[in-house]
């Protein structure tokens, strides 16, 4: 991806000014292509699996999508713990964004009591907006949430996870914090997935991404594909849901975009011109659409695992615990419905493609799988900008949960003859918050595309 066109701060005034410059200087056929030129290999069947583009956005969009987004605003799946302050360990400059409304800077009673007080107490509110953290819980909400956690499962995370028992780890309201454009930026940004891409991926130093900013010899690039499809078909779908993360990251940064900025209110709506920059093929030298090929990509295989664990939710003892008693089992009926859909899905990718060589390789290979995906959560503690964090923290989080069950399926399988006690597969509430969420996510990105596809061919009328 290209890292530094993602962290690239344009204010409303530049997108209206290139908006001017396309429909002004630029061809009529420039315009009148857009949907094209976005869209037009984000199409048929996918890369590593029989299923096509067309089948996921009838089967998301008008079956799965709401009944998710129910379940999501549901007390169970709307708090997420997390530890927004471990420091990053990997370099040791702040890494923190830069723009102020990326950082949290809490205000102080005191500050409300004096003119200057007052002043300062406007900053303060205007930091706390944008990349800022809304962790404010009623005590009656943080009371239960303990109450909570006596119904959790333990079990051995896939990726590395907070300490919650840590005094900085704290209950955020997912939907107070919604994930959308921060304006997070710069170089500070662009080593965040630079890290990721050369040290995560299995991609030797010698060959170079597409877009890479720093290299200037452009024909090397082409050496990435035939090195990608020269991969074992695991470490390609690897790489392959990385870049549909990133993918899915940048559609929401495009959609939740903030149009205006006055006195009384800030607006959010999609930014066709933001979305163009990202994935636009000629803007993107042909990457563009790749990435949101893999985009889609990665919500099979987070489908794939939705169907794989319907039997651990299918057991009597497993419970949504909120302490609402009619609500949560309202919940687990809407979740057992949501995971039943899934399942039905005709088109899923076949699983048992991966790892199915000789067994001590395939064992190493997914021990390399979930190391570097545990360090890639680690990569999220050097994320500067909070709110970007906190969902960099789910989404890597709710993918390494996928991957376990896909990678547990025997364990899965034999639930039904374990005890309750010590079942054969867990998962802690946190790794199911997570799951759901990130899965939520991709959902809505799958979902924003059927509307920027719309908003783009209004652009050729």
């Amino acid at each position: 991806h290209p890292c530094f066109i993602q962290h690239i701060y344009y204010s409303g005034k530049m997108n209206l000014l290139i908006l001017f410059i396309l429909f002004t200087f630029l061809p009529g056929s420039f315009m009148s292509s857009a949907i094209h030129r976005c869209f037009c290999k984000v199409t048929g069947s996918l890369d590593d699996c029989a299923c096509d583009v067309e089948t996921i956005d009838s089967f998301n969009n008008r079956k799965l999508f709401p009944q998710l987004q129910k379940l999501l605003s549901s007390d169970y799946f709307r708090f997420y713990k997390v530890n927004l302050n471990n420091p990053c360990p990997f370099w040791t400059d702040s890494g923190h964004c830069g723009l102020r409304d990326c950082a949290v800077k809490p205000c102080t009673p005191v500050s409300s009591y004096s003119l200057e007080g007052n002043r300062d107490t406007e900053d303060c509110e205007m930091a706390e907006k944008l990349g800022a953290v809304n962790s404010s819980l009623s005590d009656e909400t943080r009371l239960a949430l303990l109450d909570w956690n006596r119904y959790d499962d333990e079990a051995d995370r896939f990726c590395m996870h907070d300490d919650e028992d840590s005094p900085d780890s704290q209950y955020v309201d997912l939907l107070l914090n919604p994930e959308r454009y921060t304006g997070y930026k710069g170089l500070e940004a662009w080593k965040i997935w630079n890290s990721i891409y050369e040290e995560n991926c299995f991609k030797p130093y010698s060959v170079k991404r597409p877009l890479d900013p720093l290299v200037s010899n452009r024909g090397e690039f082409v050496g990435f594909y035939q090195w990608l499809e020269g991969l074992c078909v695991e470490k390609r779908a690897f790489f392959r849901l990385v870049s549909g993360l990133h993918a899915s990251i940048n559609v929401h940064l495009s959609a939740r975009y903030m149009l205006d900025d006055n006195w009384y209110e800030r607006r959010w709506g999609p930014n066709v011109t933001e979305f163009q920059l990202r994935f636009d093929e000629e803007l993107t030298k042909g990457e563009g659409p790749k990435w949101l090929r893999n985009l889609y990509f990665l919500y099979l295989i987070e489908l794939r695992a939705l169907a794989k664990v319907l039997p651990f939710f299918e057991r009597p003892s497993l419970h949504l615990y909120t302490g609402q008693t009619q609500q949560d089992r309202k919940n687990k009926e809407l979740l057992l419905e949501l995971l039943h859909m899934a399942k039905s899905f005709p088109l899923h990718f076949d699983e048992t493609t991966l790892f199915a060589g000789d067994k001590k390789e395939a064992d190493k290979l997914k021990n390399d799988f979930k190391l570097t995906f545990k360090n890639i959560s680690r990569i999220m503690d050097c994320v500067g900008c909070f709110k970007c964090r906190l969902w960099g923290k789910l989404q890597t989080q709710g993918l390494g949960t996928a991957l376990k069950i896909l990678f547990s399926e025997k364990q899965i399988e034999a639930l039904h003859q374990s005890s309750s006690i010590k079942p054969s597969f867990q998962l802690s509430r946190q790794e199911i918050v997570a799951l759901f969420n990130a899965f939520g996510r991709i959902s809505t990105s799958i979902r924003e595309l059927e509307n920027f596809r719309l908003l783009l061919s209004e652009l050729n009328q």
